[in-house]
Order: structure tokens, then C-alpha cells, then sequence
């Protein structure tokens, strides 16, 4: 691990990498407010001057006289006012082409990042929290370009300080000497003070990412958290993070607490210094009063632009910790790549599955050589014990993953050869969890498409779904809005309008991973009855529990151990394998002990 001393330069190195990068790629905005920031630097030196000019020609003369002239104060006035239009000028397009160029960059890096994670495959969001996703795309991308707001003045400021060292050395070389010999301190004050203070800021920002991935995890499972009495835990897990961030973002204020009044006092003291060897030089007569209000003034003025030096490189820390974090999304490997392939555009799919093998984890294959085939516009139940394979059979059918080895094929091509949105255009998934958008009923069957979709195909796909019965109960039919996650909708609900949201794209591959198991065996009977007959062009894989529902099957592949261990009609597998027919009749089984229980349970009361 490298020492604080060792890691400070990389840290500055990579942060001025990172600045480059943003320069290069906002070339044009940058240059406007480098040079409307060099303006103001100009016009603060030209400050100093105008002001001297107007003590030495008309402010002076006016004591000596008794009166006061009126060109002279006119053109002191005209002077001065014009230098301040000219400098508020730089200051505002400085501040509005620095603005610009931060948040386009931060722009651009969430729509990269937003990007990179719908071209990453499932496996690689299985790795990654989706608070540490947020995270990256969020807070990280702010920290990258926080410095982008203060560089076009701090390059302001180092044209600023070389014109006013020229002009400071025209004046009178000596009493320049004097002032500049604070700037020797500064810098060193600063250098003390980036290596104290970018470890600090480091620490705060991975911190910062740190609450953020608890607290989504936290809201995100409220209902285990709130069901199992585990909120004192939670609170007390994320009050611990909290802290921790609290304590380090303490640390940095104290260590701005005690350098940020010495950067101001060093200018501060140059400014006395400089007016004590001054009174010195005017009581000589080495130097009139004019300059000496000249020189001075111009110290003043420089004092604070100077900070902007400091404020850049106190987010050099940061930025690096926000890009790193950035750019590790950015350079994740794993996309998948696309063909150029296509698909026919009507009639049932042909699905066909060869060899597959696919493990979340290295020598730990949850599918092993699978191999079978599905006839155009059959339905297939697959079945299997838990843990058998049967959703990540059913993700490698629509290619949410690639198989580790073997193929999956729709009407003979390989999936990894389709052109890029030809098989969502083919394919529709129903998972096992169901989510809804915080959307009407329209908008989650839709998805954003209302215009395109007419009326009687959305109710078509509800009615197919039966889902039409409820949907026209609601306030507001298919105008209702379901809440978040479609929270004011039952379990049930939910589910049928996430099939009837697969059934309005027409697919001509359905797959069903258990996306009924929370509505009755009679409903589900109904809908999957109403596939076969509504949806006659649609070939369909469902992974099914219930007795009733498999019997509904042309074929099904019974998975065992991530093998399929037996395929053919409900019938044969009954008769001939023993796994089969104890898996489905304990379902069976259980399903009739509940319902008589129920029946119980309703005689008593």
C-alpha cells in the first residue's frame, strides 16, 4: 500500500490527466472561458492602475489645489467604470462557459455510464450492488468534474499574476522584490496543504459511495427489513457508515479550518509589507504616492483570485476517486457483442437449445449440456426441482446471458449473431418478480409507446391476460397510475399486467419463468388456455409448478441437477420417471392439503 507521500503526486498526475481529458473534449467552450477569465485577470491588474491614475491626476491635485477638476474626475470616473464593465464581463463569461463545460461533461458521463450498463450482461450486474451503480452514476460523475467550475479562473489567475508582475516590476522593481516574496510562502502552504488534505478527501468520497450503497439496500428491501423487526439493525448498520463519513468529512473541515486563514493572511501581510517598504521608498521619493496605491491595491486584489488555485487542486483528490470509480464501469468487459443477423417477421418460433452450459461461478455449472428443441407455436413446460437451472434456462433463451459453452438458437440462429434489438422485437420474457413503473396502466404496458399502441390491442393483451376484469375497475381504467412498483395492486395483479405487457408486443417467442405462481390455479388455467387459443403464432416456454398447469403442455422437459433428465407428454413422464412424478404430485399433494384446510378454517368460523 503506498505511502501518503508516495501517493500524492500520482494523485496530482492523474488528476490533471483527468482535467486534460475534459479540456480536449470541451476544446471550444474551454478556450471562451480561458479567455474571458485571462480578461478579468487583465482587467484586475488594469483595476489597480486605473485607480492609481485617478489618485496620481485628479484625486491628489484636488487636496492640493482646494478644488477639484472636473475633466480630470470625469475621466478617473470613465476610467474606473469602463475597467469594472470590461472585468464583470470576464467574470460572467467565465462563470457561464465554466458552468457549461461542467455539467456537459457530467452529461456525458452518465448517458457513457447509463449506456455501458444496458450494454453489460446480467453476470456483470450480478457483481456490482445497484447502490454502488447509482453511486457511479451519480455522486462519482460530480466529484470527476467538481474541479471544472474553478480551472478557467485559476488559468485566469496565472495570467493575472504574470501581468501583474510585470506590472508591479515597471513600477518600481524593489518594492516588487518585497511583495513577492509571500508567493514563495503560498505555494508552500498550499503543497503542505494538498498532502494533508487529499488523502482526507479521498477517504470521504469512498465513504460517501459507501452510505449511498446501504441506504438504497436498506429502501430497497423494506418490506424483509420492516416484516422481520430488523429496522434498529439497518439503522444502526447505516448510522455506523454515517458516522465514519461524518468523522471524515470533520477531518477535511478541519484541516480547511486551519489553512484556509493562513492562504488568506499571507496575502494579507504581503499587502502590509509592501505598504511599510513603501512609505519607506515614497518618504525617499523613489516613488509617488500613485504607485504606491497602485502596487498596493494590486496585492489586495490578488489575494483572493490566488485561492482559486487552492480550490482546484482540493478537488484534484476527489475527482480522481469519482473518475476511477467512473471509468471502472466504463472499462468493464463483458458487453455483448451482436451480429447482423435477422428474424423472420411473422409465425411461431422455433426454439432450439444445443449443449447449453452456463455456471454464475468458475467450476460450478448451474447448467450442464442441455440440449432439446421446441416446434413452432408448441407450449413446453420445463420443470425441475429448486435449483435445477430453470431461470437461468429461460435468461439464456432470450439472452440476458451467453452460454459458457453450446448454443441457443431461434428458427436456426444463434442468438449471439442477431442484429441488435431483433430479438426483443421476437422474444418476450415474464420473470419470476414482476415490476411495474411508477406509470398508469397504459404507460407499464406501453412502455413510453401509448401512441403507437391502439386502444384495442392494449385491452386485448388485458383480456388475454385477464387482467381486463380489475383494469376496468380501477378509478381510471388503463389511465390509473399503479404506484411504485405497482404497489397499489395485488401480487397477483401485478403479474397478469406484466404478462399482458409481453402479450401487446405480439412476441412470437413467449417465456413464462413462473409468472402466474401468484394467482389461483383456476385463473391460471384461463390464461394459459387463453394462450393456446389467443396467441395461436406465439410458441411458449413456461416454467410451471402446478399439476394443472404442466397437463396444459405439449411436451415438457423435466430438468434435474441442470440436466434434463427426461422430456415427453405429462403422461409419459408420470409413467416412467420416478423424479417427475414425485416432484409434480407433491405439488399436488400440498395444493389439496391446503385447500382442505381452508375448507376447514371457513366451516369453523
Amino acid at each position: 500500500m503506498p505511502s501518503e507521500r508516495d501517493s500524492n503526486p500520482t494523485v496530482m498526475r492523474e488528476g490533471f490527466h483527468v482535467l486534460g481529458h475534459a479540456i480536449k473534449t470541451e476544446r471550444g467552450v474551454f478556450t471562451g472561458a480561458v479567455l474571458a477569465s485571462g480578461l478579468y485577470g487583465v482587467m484586475t491588474v488594469a483595476s489597480s492602475w486605473a485607480l492609481g491614475w485617478a489618485t496620481e491626476h485628479a484625486v491628489l491635485p484636488a487636496f492640493r489645489d482646494g478644488q477639484a477638476r472636473t475633466g480630470a474626475l470625469t475621466a478617473a470616473a470613465l476610467l474606473i467604470v469602463g475597467v469594472a464593465v470590461l472585468k464583470a464581463t470576464g467574470v460572467i463569461g467565465r462563470r457561464t462557459l465554466a458552468g457549461i463545460m461542467q455539467y456537459r461533461m457530467q452529461a456525458r458521463s452518465r448517458r457513457d455510464v447509463t449506456r455501458q450498463y444496458l450494454r453489460l450482461p446480467l453476470a456483470w450486474h450480478h457483481r456490482h450492488p445497484t447502490g454502488q451503480l447509482l453511486s457511479n452514476a451519480s455522486s462519482d460523475v460530480e466529484a470527476a468534474w467538481a474541479p471544472l467550475a474553478p480551472l478557467p479562473m485559476a488559468v485566469g489567475v496565472v495570467i493575472m499574476l504574470v501581468t501583474a508582475a510585470v506590472a508591479i516590476l515597471l513600477v518600481d522593481p524593489m518594492l516588487a522584490l518585497v511583495g513577492f516574496l509571500i508567493f514563495p510562502l503560498i505555494a508552500v502552504l498550499n503543497f503542505v496543504y494538498q498532502r494533508r488534505l487529499s488523502p482526507l478527501v479521498m477517504r470521504s468520497q469512498q465513504l460517501r459511495a459507501e452510505v449511498s450503497e446501504i441506504a438504497h439496500e436498506s429502501f430497497d428491501g423494506a418490506l424483509v427489513v420492516k416484516t422481520l423487526g430488523r429496522e434498529d439493525a439497518e439503522a444502526a448498520r447505516f448510522r455506523a457508515r454515517a458516522d465514519l463519513l461524518r468523522d471524515a468529512n470533520i477531518a477535511v473541515g478541519r484541516v480547511r479550518g486551519l489553512f484556509d486563514p493562513l492562504l488568506e493572511a499571507l496575502p494579507t501581510l504581503g499587502v502590509l509589507a509592501v505598504l511599510l517598504f513603501g512609505a519607506l521608498r515614497l518618504q525617499a521619493g523613489g516613488l509617488s504616492s500613485g504607485e504606491l496605491v497602485q502596487v498596493a491595491y494590486l496585492f489586495t486584489l490578488l489575494a483572493f483570485p490566488v485561492r482559486a488555485l487552492g480550490w482546484v487542486l482540493a478537488e484534484l483528490p476527489r475527482s480522481v476517486v469519482g473518475w476511477t470509480r467512473v471509468r471502472a464501469v466504463l472499462d468493464a468487459t463483458g458487453s455483448m457483442e451482436h451480429g447482423a443477423e435477422g428474424l423472420p417477421a411473422g409465425g411461431p418460433a422455433r426454439v432450439e437449445a444445443q449443449d447449453l452450459t452456463y455456471g454464475y461461478a468458475v467450476d460450478a455449472p448451474v447448467l450442464s449440456g442441455v440440449s432439446f428443441e421446441v416446434r413452432p407455436g408448441r407450449t413446453v413446460a420445463v420443470v425441475g426441482p429448486t435449483g435445477s437451472g430453470k431461470s437461468t434456462l429461460t435468461q439464456l433463451l432470450v439472452r440476458l446471458i451467453d452460454p459458457d459453452d453450446g448454443r441457443a438458437l431461434v428458427d436456426g440462429v444463434d442468438l449471439r449473431a442477431l442484429a441488435p434489438g431483433r430479438l426483443s422485437a421476437a422474444a418476450a420474457l415474464v420473470p419470476q418478480q414482476t415490476f411495474l413503473f411508477d406509470d398508469t396502466v397504459r404507460g407499464n404496458l406501453s412502455l413510453g409507446a401509448a401512441q403507437d399502441v391502439p386502444d384495442e390491442e392494449i385491452w386485448a393483451a388485458l383480456r388475454l391476460a385477464q387482467a381486463e376484469g380489475f383494469v376496468s375497475a380501477l378509478p381510471k381504467g388503463v389511465d390509473t397510475r399503479v404506484g411504485e412498483r405497482g404497489a397499489t395492486l395485488s401480487g397477483g395483479q401485478r403479474q397478469r399486467l406484466a404478462l399482458a405487457r409481453a402479450l401487446v408486443r405480439k412476441p412470437r417467442l413467449l417465456i413464462l419463468d413462473d409468472a402466474t405462481s401468484s394467482v389461483d390455479p383456476q385463473v391460471e388455467g384461463r390464461i394459459l388456455s387463453g394462450l393456446r387459443e389467443g396467441s395461436p403464432e406465439t410458441t411458449v416456454i413456461v416454467v410451471a409448478y402446478r399439476m394443472s398447469t404442466i397437463a396444459l403442455a405439449d411436451e415438457v422437459v423435466y430438468l434435474e441437477h441442470g440436466r434434463v433428465a427426461d422430456r415427453g407428454s405429462h403422461d409419459e413422464l408420470l409413467a416412467r420417471c420416478q423424479g417427475y412424478r414425485n416432484l409434480v404430485t407433491a405439488y399436488e399433494r400440498d395444493e389439496a392439503e391446503r385447500a382442505a384446510l381452508d375448507a376447514g378454517e371457513e366451516i369453523v368460523a
